[in-house]
């Protein structure tokens, strides 16, 4: 091999690696949070006048999550070099393409490509996206030189195993909640902490306008120029630019306003004792296959004389609708659609707080029942704050996802030296 191509080599495994990675990452942080990604999809939907496809939101989280990791897995293992490099040369032309689009016009604030664990602005996506292009033309226009790791008879196991696990994975943290918490509201998380704006902090920066009229003509004036002194010129109208984001706490928009109007966000955060929040955004789309668990908690916390209210987005009549449904006996709040989704991935599901502090969170075919409910909260696992070791995690998905290949690697290369072997000793025969 001559000196200039393995420098463009080199170039090119670089490029596979770093791709492969950026890809792997992406489709797992998707996978991880699914209902995340199909919120994120109904976002676009919404902008682009697009309400009809909602339906279509949850396959799109799943489908996307499984291509971008399995085609990461595919570059890092260089199977199938040249249908997967034409495969993620097109998805990086449509992506650079759409966050382009999104970049100017900014129909979305974040595009969601790593979900909530890397929030990228819509230009510094697009950015990425140019950066990934070059790569992905790079390893389209010399996949020859990709290192490949399995015998094209065994890339098949490699690409359905990863499917397999990558939908696996996605499968459950949709019906249970994501086993990587990115949010602000994980376990452990002191929110009025979060709230909390640092003494000294930035604040907002604007740009105030005021419009004046004088003869049948508008100008606009500054607060420097105004003609405060001036009866001439008759005000018409202002206006404000936003100028600089100032600092903006982890959690800005979390407020309870009870069924009487009342805002009781600090009556519920500062309680010393337990507080049981059930949270269903919509509730016209919550499930109520557990009804029966949800009183249990309920019943629960009326012996204990623990708070329990249900937290929602919904309208007065879609909340009729649901107590005449379930027979719910609790108090019902509201609170922002985005706010809830945000809390928990799960409609309904529940929040357990001390003083503000998140003790634990329930998808609600996980809620607690039986035994557990039989003694106060502080004398069983339920007052224990649920960590969740994040590092651990992610190693056990890594050891789920190498051991088998590894596994099948060691016995495609004795396969391959075996049928080596045999076809040298028959050549040899001839």
């Amino acid at each position: 091999m001559k000196i200039a191509e393995k420098q463009l080599k080199i170039i090119v495994e670089v490029a596979r690696i770093l791709l492969g990675c950026l890809f792997v990452f992406s489709g797992f942080v998707k996978a991880v949070d699914p209902l995340g990604s199909a919120y994120k999809f109904q976002d676009y939907f919404t902008a682009f006048g697009f309400n009809s496809l909602e339906a279509l939101t949850l396959p799109m989280s799943f489908g996307l999550s499984a291509i971008e990791f399995a085609l990461g897995v595919c570059l890092l293992l260089a199977v199938y070099r040249k249908p997967v490099t034409v495969l993620t040369l097109l998805f990086m032309l449509f992506m650079t393409g759409l966050t382009l689009y999104s970049a100017i016009t900014n129909p979305v604030t974040d595009c969601g490509c790593f979900g909530d664990a890397l929030v990228l602005s819509n230009w510094n996506t697009f950015y990425k996206n140019i950066v990934l292009l070059l790569f992905a033309v790079i390893v389209f226009r010399w996949s020859r030189l990709m290192t490949a790791f399995f015998s094209s008879k065994s890339a098949l196991f490699v690409v359905l195993y990863t499917c397999f696990f990558i939908l696996t994975l996605s499968f459950y943290c949709y019906k249970n909640l994501p086993i990587l918490d990115f949010r602000p509201y994980k376990t452990g998380a002191n929110i009025p902490q979060m709230m909390t704006i640092p003494e000294g902090a930035p604040q907002d920066e604007y740009l105030m306008t005021f419009i004046y009229e004088k003869d049948g003509v508008q100008k606009e004036f500054t607060l420097e120029n105004y003609p405060a002194n001036d009866s001439t010129w008759k005000f018409v109208d202002s206006k404000s630019k936003l100028l600089k984001k100032g600092y903006q706490p982890l959690i800005h928009d979390f407020s309870i306003t009870d069924e009487r109007g009342d805002d009781i966000t600090e009556e519920v955060l500062s309680d010393t004792s337990y507080t049981f929040l059930l949270i269903a955004h919509k509730l016209q789309k919550a499930s109520d296959q557990n009804v029966d668990m949800i009183t249990e908690v309920y019943d629960f916390s009326v012996y204990y004389k623990y708070r329990f209210y249900m937290l929602t987005a919904s309208t007065a009549d879609e909340i009729q609708a649901w107590r005449a449904k379930t027979g719910a006996k609790y108090a019902i709040c509201t609170m922002d659609d985005i706010t809830l989704k945000t809390i928990i991935r799960s409609n309904p599901g529940l929040l357990l707080l001390k003083q503000g502090v998140v003790v634990n969170k329930w998808a609600d075919r996980n809620l607690p029942s039986g035994a557990i409910l039989e003694k106060p909260i502080a004398e069983t696992a339920l007052g224990k704050t649920a960590i969740k070791h994040d590092f651990r995690t992610i190693v056990v998905c890594a050891c789920i996802l190498i051991l088998p290949i590894a596994l099948f690697f060691v016995f495609d290369a004795v396969s391959s030296k075996r049928e080596r072997r045999k076809s040298a000793e028959k050549h040899k025969i001839e």
